[in-house]
């Protein structure tokens, strides 16, 4: 199953899941200068997410350990879409309105959706 992740600990995901085998300063230095948490911050943040085995300890290279994504970032998005879509009792119609309305869904997103359903649906899932 899939952990749950916070805020920060998905920065550090997004981090890993765009450039690959990273270390702690690598992490940090992605951040914009104002937002930058400190260094420590960062690397309780990647020993919490090893502990929650989102990520590991791919290498040591002297005194600097590497870390990879052990998570797909697919699976951890499917994990935060369930957990909002739970905040409306499971519909997904109350968030595909707002993304209308507010411009956000496109019409290219709305047929991608569609080839997405129907190629479940010819498969024999959930329709």
């Amino acid at each position: 199953m899939t952990p749950k992740l916070s805020k920060l600990e998905l920065q550090v995901m997004e981090v890993l899941w765009s450039k690959g085998e990273c270390c702690v300063r690598d992490i940090v230095d992605t951040f914009p200068v104002g937002k930058k948490p400190a260094y420590t911050t960062i690397q309780t943040t990647v020993y919490r997410l090893a502990a929650k085995k989102a990520l590991r300890q791919a290498k040591k290279v002297g005194n600097v350990h590497v870390f990879e994504p052990l998570i797909a970032r697919s699976a951890a998005q499917r994990r935060l879409v369930d957990e909002f879509l739970g905040m409306f009792g499971g519909r997904a119609q109350p968030l595909m309105t707002h993304l209308i309305e507010t411009g956000r869904l496109s019409a290219d997103d709305l047929k991608e959706a569609q080839r997405t359903f129907q190629k479940l649906r010819e498969k024999g899932g959930k329709s």
